[in-house]
């Protein structure tokens, strides 16, 4: 919300987050439970020309430029070797704690999460379906077909159970500048209400 609020462009919004991780970190529960559950944050920000993905670990970060297609995020690290901006020692800290060598390519969600890249796209799960649902339709993606990808629930995009979707949110951004921007939120934790 802050990336929202203090930045013009996507881009801009990346440093805005990421100067505000810098300085304060992350952490916090994440559960209104009394279950103590935390993770690290992931950032598909967008604006009218360009759009950026923002994955941290702790107080470090990588950030890839979207060139085309489709993408998305959800619940693991998802940009491997195209890194456009990092942290500043993102690649040192790895080495200082054995993740990696520094000789083979560096893959920023393999050597920060231990996730097997390549099964990324292949193991079900919430970011391999969402992955299948927006190639399915890709190249013909409305605001409708969004909002009916993220009230799946067969896929878990809409989750239930103990942990459930909190809200979703679906913008039109025409790259037309004298065309308005359309957001809709969901009024409801549930999209499929």
């Amino acid at each position: 919300r802050l990336g929202l609020e203090r930045a013009d462009t996507a881009e801009e919004a990346v440093t805005v987050i990421v100067d505000l991780l810098e300085k304060y970190g992350q952490g916090g529960n994440c559960m209104e439970s009394q279950m103590a559950f935390t993770y690290h944050n992931s950032f598909l920000i967008a604006d009218r020309k360009e759009a950026w993905v923002l994955e941290t670990s702790g107080k470090y970060w990588a950030a890839e430029k979207v060139e085309g297609g489709v993408r998305n995020i959800s619940n693991q690290l998802s940009i491997t070797t195209k890194i456009d901006r990092e942290h500043p020692e993102l690649k040192e800290y790895a080495k200082s704690k054995g993740w990696w060598d520094g000789e083979k390519e560096f893959d920023f969600a393999a050597t920060y999460s231990y996730v097997n890249t390549a099964r990324m796209t292949t193991t079900r799960g919430r970011y391999c379906e969402g992955y299948k649902l927006l190639n399915k339709h890709k190249g013909s993606i409305t605001s409708e077909i969004m909002m009916e990808i993220l009230r799946d629930k067969e896929s878990g995009i809409n989750m239930e159970g103990g942990f459930m979707t909190t809200g979703s949110m679906v913008s039109v951004l025409p790259q037309e500048p004298n065309l308005p921007c359309i957001h809709y939120f969901t009024g409801t934790p549930d999209p499929a209400r």
